[in-house]
């Protein structure tokens, strides 16, 4: 465990975190690539707490505001169509007709109160939202949790940072308490009453469910807030289903106002921008030596300065985290509809969800070919059918995401570009997407050079078969120049005639096909000039041994 902080606490004015957790959803039906799966959540009854949100951009006036426009704007054309679509544009009646993204929110939970430790009272924050994001033709579903609260010392901060957005434990504690998690956690109502609560602590579920299931089980508290869905491996009902598809720490977003944000030490600006376990502002929480490249690689200090500066704003990006620290005393710093708060919780919480999700869709597509290669069994014709359709379809979603989807700029405004290339560059993104692109084209490579050995083949077959029954053809054409003239005869005997004729050259043209390999290499042995006649007598032997010579 971490020493206390027994230095006075530094005062957080105002604190914002926004939680992401991209999970995979499995199909609803297994034969159709495109799943719909936020249909199943419209069309559920009344005890379903998640409603569609409604855009600003609906054409009304009255609801649509200027840090609306400011977000908007943000955004370079493609990234706008993504966004919001142009479905009204067109004429299509409705801003979904054309935007591939589905927001769906529930309003039922409040407050959060969370008890890191237990020899310390709990922190309740509000809560902004909770929202669902889908996205057309991607089966992943995107969890956004909004928490905020005023006036929360900096160990607190600390605390949610590195404990709040946790799956499940890697470990317990000895006193059973999971391992680097917050202690209790509670989703509290309007009237406080308490809607559900987190189950760290139970070990022998989590162990009995990773016995069971191969799979980890997620928190209580976590499984609350995403139902009616329900984990792909339990006995839980539900149409929609989902697995965990990166690491059991969820992806987070924070806002930190303090009166003077230069008060922090380096120690707390890596424990933030790391999301590392608190300690004294004084110590490292790794070696220097790790730490070396730490403002390099994860500070963007365009506006940092002590003087001089309106804003006066830190950008900590990890990739996986994003943190913006500046003074509560700055009007541009705390402004909610067109100050950095505004700008925080709209344009850069979008930057940030359209990194995971690129990240997020490009992992389950990775997942896709890993199960369609663990089905397949190449003794079973059937298997190798599905397995090559599963593959074609894998390709073809991935093209469609490429087109769709994929880009490496967001805005052109320099900051909002700057900072969605720190979290991509952290991710990792760009090398994972030619990764993956690698592997579904050597898939695909693969199945296309199989068909066309396929195609190939039959070809020969074709080929020796033409050959051979031409002959067959010349023979039995005798029949037809009046050798044998049988043209009054009796039907019984023209069915004779026809019999004796046919039954031959039907098993005649079945043992050519059968035998239309050897067939083959005997016709290329006969064609090759440079052989000789015994070589060539040993490639028509061939065709009736067990077991063939070699042809020299």
């Amino acid at each position: 465990m971490n020493a206390e902080v027994d230095t006075p606490d530094t005062m957080v004015r105002h604190f914002r975190q926004i939680l992401l957790w991209p999970l995979q959803l499995m199909p609803i039906q297994e034969n159709a690539q495109i799943q719909k799966h936020w249909e199943v959540l419209e069309n559920s009854g009344p005890e379903n707490p998640w409603r569609e949100l409604s855009s600003e951009f609906s054409g009304d006036q009255s609801s649509f505001q200027r840090r609306h426009y400011n977000e908007f704007v943000t955004f370079l054309p493609h990234v706008q169509r993504f966004l919001y679509g142009e479905g009204l544009a067109r004429g299509k009646g409705g801003w979904h007709a054309e935007s591939p993204m589905r927001v769906f929110r529930r309003r039922d939970i409040a407050r959060a109160k969370a008890t890191f430790r237990r020899d310390k009272p709990p922190v309740t924050f509000g809560v902004g939202h909770v929202e669902l994001y889908f996205f057309y033709d991607i089966d992943i579903v995107v969890l956004a949790l909004e928490l905020f609260a005023d006036d929360i010392s900096l160990d607190d901060v600390q605390h949610t940072l590195y404990r709040f957005g946790r799956a499940y434990p890697l470990d317990w504690d000895a006193d059973g308490t999971g391992n680097h998690c917050v202690d209790k956690i509670e989703w509290l109502s309007a009237d406080a009453r308490v809607l559900a609560c987190s189950d760290y602590d139970i070990e022998e579920k989590y162990l009995a469910f990773v016995s069971q299931y191969r799979s980890p089980y997620i928190a209580s508290h976590w499984e609350f807030l995403l139902k009616p869905m329900a984990m792909h491996y339990s006995g839980e009902p539900g149409l929609i289903r989902y697995r965990q598809i990166e690491f059991h720490r969820m992806p987070l977003m924070a806002y930190i106002a303090l009166d003077d944000p230069h008060v922090l030490t380096r120690a707390d600006f890596v424990r933030l921008g790391l999301a590392a376990a608190p300690g004294k502002p004084d110590v490292l929480p790794y070696s220097e030596r790790h730490l070396l490249r730490f403002e390099r690689r994860h500070c963007y200090d365009r506006h940092w300065s002590r003087e001089g500066d309106e804003m006066n704003t830190r950008f900590i990006c990890s990739g996986r985290i994003l943190i913006a620290v500046g003074s509560a005393r700055k009007a541009a710093f705390v402004d909610r509809e067109t100050g950095m708060l505004g700008q925080f919780r709209h344009q850069y919480f979008l930057l940030f969800l359209i990194a995971h999700f690129h990240r997020a869709a490009l992992l389950m597509l990775s997942d896709r070919l890993v199960i369609a290669l663990n089905d397949l069994d190449i003794q079973n014709a059937d298997s190798v059918r599905n397995f090559k359709r599963l593959i074609r379809h894998t390709f073809e979603i991935f093209l469609r995401f490429t087109h769709r989807y994929w880009f490496h700029d967001v805005s052109d405004q320099a900051q909002a570009r700057d900072l969605f290339h720190m979290c991509t560059e952290n991710l990792g993104t760009d090398d994972l997407y030619n990764e993956v692109r690698e592997e579904i084209q050597d898939m695909s490579s693969y199945l296309d050079s199989d068909t066309l050995r396929r195609q190939s083949n039959s070809m020969v077959r074709l080929t020796v078969s033409t050959i051979f029954g031409m002959m067959a053809t010349v023979t039995s054409g005798f029949l037809g120049m009046n050798l044998i003239a049988e043209a009054d005869a009796t039907w019984g005997l023209k069915l004779l005639y026809f019999l004796l004729v046919g039954v031959p050259s039907v098993m005649l043209a079945l043992y050519v096909i059968l035998k239309s390999k050897r067939l083959s290499d005997f016709l290329d042995a006969l064609a090759d000039e440079r052989l000789s006649p015994r070589s060539k007598s040993v490639a028509a032997e061939n065709i009736f041994r067990k077991r063939t010579r070699p042809v020299r």
